[in-house]
């Protein structure tokens, strides 16, 4: 029996499909062969996190809920919906899926958007605000580093006590901010980095064409995304990072370590872009061997950069996935009856 054109054509999707996703999982127990032991030797350090004070833990996990807060409100924001619930339980569980399934983030974000399409929250509406909000969290992520070198640059003590971790990330939330406000504004800083990134890139490839006029229309674009509401959403994404910050500054004082706090931001920063890693869910393994590097590179001892990494993680990776598997629990009995998003 022949198969028709469509059916062949279906086969042979359906095997590339496969091979895809044979070659990621391949690549996938690949690289946790590499990365594996950094991951062990983080968790190895379990006991010196038990030991801590609750007070600590109890902040640094506080810290974290608070940087879940901004993304959720980003989140409802350019959903255009005042609804909390099918927002926090949709992005939990997606985020606990692509980190559990194949395919990562991908996975992830189809995850929330078919729980969106369950509450009743538009198609069209999601895909076009979630992919300004993933743009706009993808610029704050690309800008921690450009942030983080002029602190580097300029040095400064380690800070001591909770308060000047506070003022520090104060000051980071505001720098972040005005950064945004003048990309937003002034054609002249995107202009200038696209120039930079075509000479970089004439190097290797001489008829590549001007980025900065890429980045111009991606700028446009986001702004017609976001509409007027383009100033909150900047903040609501800047918070974010901010207070997932804290979160690392709350787990270095926990372990009483001193720190330069510009390379602790430069840590952080390259915890956020090892992060993006696709090889691993969220980075595993790699942003563990690049923290605990990078924290000892900034002051804290060996053995305290190990604790410090392991709560950072617990916080911001390992206790967000049992909470979004909840959530979808939440989800589909909530809005498995048909209840409305508003």
């Amino acid at each position: 029996m022949t198969n028709t054109p469509a059916e062949a054509g279906d086969q042979v999707s359906l095997t590339r499909r496969l091979v895809g996703r044979s070659g990621l999982l391949l690549v996938t127990g690949i690289s946790i062969y590499f990365v594996g032991p950094s991951v062990l030797e983080v968790f190895s350090s379990w006991d010196q996190v038990s030991q801590l004070e609750p007070g600590w833990i109890a902040l640094a996990a506080a810290m974290q809920v608070s940087a879940f807060a901004f993304l959720w409100a980003l989140q409802r924001l350019v959903l255009r919906t005042t609804a909390w619930m099918p927002v926090i339980t949709s992005q939990l569980a997606g985020n606990a899926s692509g980190r559990l399934l194949p395919g990562g983030p991908a996975t992830g974000a189809a995850v929330q958007f078919r729980l969106l399409r369950s509450a009743g929250v538009d198609t069209a509406t999601a895909t076009s605000g979630m992919t300004a909000a993933g743009l706009l969290q993808l610029g704050t992520t690309f800008a921690l580093p450009v942030v983080a070198l002029p602190f580097v640059v300029l040095g400064g003590p380690a800070p001591r006590g909770l308060l000047n971790g506070a003022w520090i990330g104060a000051a980071l939330f505001l720098v972040l901010v005005l950064l945004a406000v003048a990309v937003f504004a002034d054609d002249h800083i995107l202009t200038w980095l696209g120039r930079v990134v075509d000479v970089v890139r004439r190097r290797r490839k001489p008829e590549s064409g001007p980025v900065a006029d890429t980045f111009l229309d991606e700028r446009r674009a986001l702004m017609r995304a976001l509409g007027d509401q383009w100033q909150r959403a900047t903040v609501y994404s800047i918070g974010r990072a901010v207070f997932d910050f804290l979160t690392l500054l709350t787990a270095i004082a926990a372990f009483g370590s001193d720190a330069r706090p510009s390379l602790v931001l430069l840590a952080f920063a390259s915890a956020m872009l090892l992060g993006m890693i696709p090889f691993t869910p969220g980075g595993l393994g790699f942003v563990e061997a690049g923290l605990t590097a990078m924290l000892v590179l900034a002051g804290v001892s060996a053995a305290d950069a190990v604790g410090v990494a392991l709560l950072y993680r617990l916080m911001s990776f390992w206790l967000p996935i049992p909470a979004g598997l909840l959530a979808a629990v939440v989800h589909r009995r909530w809005y498995g009856r048909g209840r409305p998003a508003d």
